[in-house]
């Protein structure tokens, strides 16, 4: 056997030394995970399986009576509005999503064909509203759609709603909200997929004479396809969960699984069910991100798409 020069002792010292590296790296953002995930996770949890006391704080003994009420069985039998509230979340999320996807793929492409000294600003110009508050955004979308304002009057002319009453409160402009809100999520990856465009394969596919549709579904799309995945993830999973603007913009019309969710640790004083709730929108969250990766392993060939 060869000798290395290199005693057992100080192998050991070498091993020592990079696990208390790799521990000093990896300990403060484990930590941050335990404290502000994992730890508040399990405190729901184990409140979802508790019993409403009678101020609405948790109790015991341990019980199925949130998930009961969550599904809609109460006092008087069973009622489908929470029924209602889930599935309108899933459909602003999915509509929300839709439109996020159509509204960022032309601007991820134009920015991505700029002369390089103009991308960083317009990247720039695509998330700097993202950094005033959320609260204040959704409020001047209340301002811009609330009854007498122009684009207001323009739907009234067009016949869209009825007179004075204005395009907020409504459905309509909780979609409007979420897009807005979420289009630099979209925007960015895309970006980044783009960037890294193989070019020749879109002029290969033109000099077969295949038409737009055809040459950005085969030429375009799988190459974009992880930036869309990695996109739908960052704009589907918070607007399933989304509270500030369907409370604003929605007026009460709009509740969806985080307003369910918020009114029940306020003045629904239900904490039980609130924990339930929350625990509904973890489960979605996790299938979602189980069928993005399903998805983006069908439509990538076989290969497993990174998200």
């Amino acid at each position: 056997m060869a000798y290395t020069g290199v005693t057992p002792s100080a192998r050991s010292r070498g091993m020592v030394r990079e696990a208390r590296h790799l521990l000093l790296t990896v300990a403060p953002g484990a930590t941050w995970i335990v404290i502000f995930l994992v730890l508040p996770s399990a405190y729901l949890m184990g409140v979802a399986f508790m019993t409403n006391g009678p101020y609405g704080l948790p109790e015991m003994p341990l019980s199925l009576e949130s998930f009961r009420r969550l599904a809609g069985f109460g006092f008087l039998g069973w009622s489908p509005g929470n029924l209602y509230t889930l599935l309108r979340s899933l459909w602003q999320t999915l509509v929300s999503t839709g439109l996020v996807v159509i509204v960022a793929y032309p601007i991820a492409y134009y920015i991505s064909t700029c002369r390089a000294r103009w991308r960083p600003i317009m990247l720039l110009l695509v998330v700097v509203p993202s950094w005033t508050n959320q609260v204040i955004r959704t409020f001047g979308w209340m301002n811009l759609l609330a009854p007498g304002t122009p684009l207001s009057n323009l739907a009234e002319g067009l016949g869209f709603i009825a007179p004075n009453m204005g395009l907020y409160p409504s459905n309509f402009a909780v979609t409007l909200g979420l897009v807005y809100n979420f289009l630099p999520f979209m925007v960015l990856p895309l970006y980044a997929a783009f960037e890294k465009l193989d070019t020749a394969q879109v002029e290969a596919a033109q000099d077969l004479f295949a038409s737009p549709v055809r040459a950005f579904w085969h030429a375009v799309f799988p190459q974009t396809l992880p930036g869309l995945l990695a996109g739908i993830v960052l704009v589907a999973i918070p607007a399933f969960g989304m509270y500030v603007i369907p409370e604003l913009l929605g007026g009460g019309k709009g509740m969806m699984l985080g307003n369910l969710v918020a009114n029940q640790f306020a003045g629904g004083a239900n904490w039980p069910l609130g924990a339930a709730g929350a625990i509904l929108m973890l489960i979605a969250t996790f299938i979602g991100l189980f069928a993005m990766r399903r998805i983006g392993k069908r439509l990538g060939g076989g290969e497993e798409v990174v998200i």
